[in-house]
């Protein structure tokens, strides 16, 4: 019999802190206007606070998660933690938040893959299930990208925000879970979005701290059209080698980037807007954590045997698109933790 990796529950956090456009409007050379149009961000949540790092929304999105489902920390057998922006160069992200959560049983570690770091870990975390090895798998996908924000730089500093979101993986032997994937990176495309400085290659010192070289940066325009092409690319192609038409896709999930790639995205799929999990205008770009946020906001509205398909793309180059069949009804509303 045929096991599957299926989601089974999700959990998600994000700051109290809301940094809007206007106040933004005060802080660099923009418009509310200006950041709608190209795109499509509202606001974002801001993580504040001494010693704050990446885990403590980690910790949050997964007690949520053990809440919602009922299942004990001891239970899990893995924890795989999705980040950008580790509290620290080690221990691992994912160390920290399992001693935090209590998953005592699970080992744990750290994938990075940008802003496809989720779907990489999903995939992973899914082979540990397919295989019979673990029966709970938690997969985290979270980032503090304020940390890591030039809140000078008015072209970056309107896009990212700050977010934790959590699934359970669980055996399926129903054909619900992971159904296929597509996953590509292209080392190439370093030069067009990246961090310059923090790394072994140049560790941190006054220089670069004079510099400003612990941000992120990004040649905007190059970005932006490998972004459009590849994510839609993969989408398309996990949905023809799976025989599945616009009418077969319940929804797509979308990296929530830009509005704009979302939108050319659900346009080379054929899947109108209504099918598009969207909620960038009320996060921005979180990294790691969009795509679990967009499940934990859209979670009342799955059913089971859903066609799902996931899609994102980072830097990298990284990209890829995941299908899945959702394996839940609607549950009673989400315990707040």
């Amino acid at each position: 019999m045929k096991i599957t990796a299926a989601i089974t529950g999700v959990g998600s956090y994000v700051p109290d802190y809301v940094l809007t456009n206007q106040e933004l409007e005060k802080m660099v050379d923009t418009t509310d206007e200006w950041i709608t149009t190209r795109t499509g961000i509202k606001e974002r949540r801001i993580l504040k606070g001494e010693d704050q790092g990446t885990s403590v929304m980690g910790i949050k999105a997964v007690q949520q998660l053990l809440a919602k489902t009922g299942t004990q920390p001891e239970e899990i057998d893995l924890l795989i933690c999705s980040t950008t922006t580790p509290d620290l160069v080690f221990p691992a992200t994912a160390n920290i938040i399992s001693a935090a959560v209590g998953t005592t049983k699970a080992f744990s570690f750290d994938m990075q893959a940008a802003c496809s770091g989720f779907l990489f870990a999903l995939a992973t975390g899914s082979q540990y299930i397919q295989t019979g090895t673990y029966k709970k798998v938690v997969v985290v996908g979270a980032d503090k990208m304020s940390a890591i924000v030039d809140y000078t730089d008015r072209a970056n500093c309107i896009i990212f925000g700050d977010g934790a979101g959590a699934v359970l993986l669980e055996p399926s032997t129903e054909g619900y879970g992971l159904q296929d994937q597509v996953l590509c990176s292209d080392g190439r495309g370093e030069q067009y979005l990246y961090q310059k400085a923090g790394g072994s290659r140049r560790p941190p010192s006054a220089e670069t701290v004079a510099n400003r070289e612990h941000y992120v940066y990004q040649e905007g325009a190059t970005v932006f059209k490998f972004a459009v092409t590849n994510m839609a690319n993969v989408a398309a192609q996990v949905m023809e080698r799976n025989h599945l038409t616009n009418d077969d896709v319940a929804w797509l999930v979308p990296h929530q980037a830009n509005k704009r790639i979302i939108d050319a995205t659900a346009h080379r799929m054929g899947v109108g807007p209504e099918k598009v999990m969207l909620n960038i205008q009320r996060y921005g770009n979180t990294t790691n954590a969009t795509i679990p946020l967009c499940l934990a906001d859209y979670e009342q509205q799955l059913r089971q045997g859903d066609n799902l398909i996931l899609a994102a793309f980072g830097g990298g180059f990284t990209w890829g698109s995941i299908y899945l069949k959702w394996a839940y009804d609607p549950k009673p509303d989400p315990i707040t933790v």
